[in-house]
């Protein structure tokens, strides 16, 4: 039997994508040949899919569509299991490739979404194609389409964040300024209206407790409640917070001298909500070392 090197193995993974363990076991099987071995891997792309598919993605990329006269726009989520997949060149172009067929074919929902085509195939099929290459669980998680009242602007940092706002009024650098202010402060709504009661409840009932905890006189609770979850609603609402290139004005102010009113916008964070799972890296880099 052929010697499966540690630089045979590096070199089909190099040319397939596939994890370094399918890897030595694809070579293992046709004795070393290299490629014998590439082939299987890409026989068995499809089966890969399914399996890797019940395993937690929590990280990934957000990736943005705005059409031409900046009036429609797609903001989507894609997960990967690692961020060292999300930075892979052909996941990072299969982002991409869905925004803009998002943008164009304007699915009703996730479901809707797997059928739609790029590239000459769908996108489930592309996902389980890449899924199979890069043996990760891969999946869109939620996308948001916008027509705007006014028009779109995006930010984008490292990726991870993206922010998809309508806009009426201002300029260019005004709309970059306030998507990239978003990105910074993750607002929870534009206003008050936005904030769901309960959340604001929930907050009240913990001032109180705070409150009672502290010694305060019972008179006083209720008024101190109120200043606490008045305080929390100006931290969490983009219109009353303060800018973070000019925390002397808030966005309303900004607003207001620019003679420009926000209309929407959409804030994704990779894996918000998403429970990750806590991997041993050390024994995972112990493993591969046997190789």
């Amino acid at each position: 039997m052929a010697e499966i090197t540690a630089s045979l193995v590096k070199e089909l993974r190099e040319m397939t994508d596939a994890p370094m363990m399918d890897c030595k076991k694809a070579l293992t099987e046709v004795d070393g040949d290299l490629q014998k071995a590439e082939e299987l891997l890409r026989v068995k792309f499809g089966n890969k899919a399914s399996k890797v598919s019940s395993r937690v993605a929590a990280e990934g990329l957000i990736s943005i569509a705005i059409s031409t006269d900046s009036k429609n726009g797609a903001i989507v989520e894609i997960n990967s299991e690692t961020d060292f997949c999300a930075k892979n060149d052909e996941f990072i172009k299969f982002c991409q490739d869905v925004s803009n067929a998002t943008l164009q074919s304007r699915p009703s929902d996730i479901d809707s979404l797997k059928n739609v085509e790029m590239n000459g195939v769908s996108v489930e099929e592309s996902r389980s194609n890449l899924v199979g290459k890069i043996g990760e669980n891969i999946s869109p998680r939620r996308f948001a389409l916008v027509e705007a009242n006014g028009n779109l602007f995006s930010y984008l940092h490292g990726g991870k964040i993206g922010v998809l706002l309508d806009l009426s009024g201002g300029n260019e650098d005004l709309g970059k300024d306030i998507a990239m202010h978003i990105a910074a402060s993750k607002p929870k709504a534009l206003d008050e209206s936005g904030i769901d009661q309960e959340l604001i409840d929930s907050e009240k009932r913990v001032a109180l407790e705070k409150a009672k905890e502290a010694g305060k006189p019972e008179e006083m609770l209720d008024k101190i409640a109120t200043g606490s979850v008045n305080k929390f609603l100006k931290e969490v609402t983009l219109l009353n917070q303060p800018f973070v290139k000019d925390d002397k004005q808030t966005i309303q102010n900004l607003l207001d001298s620019n003679n420009a009113k926000i209309n929407s916008f959409h804030l994704y964070i990779v894996g918000e909500g998403i429970e990750k799972v806590q991997s041993d890296f050390a024994a995972e880099v112990a493993e591969a070392s046997k190789v």
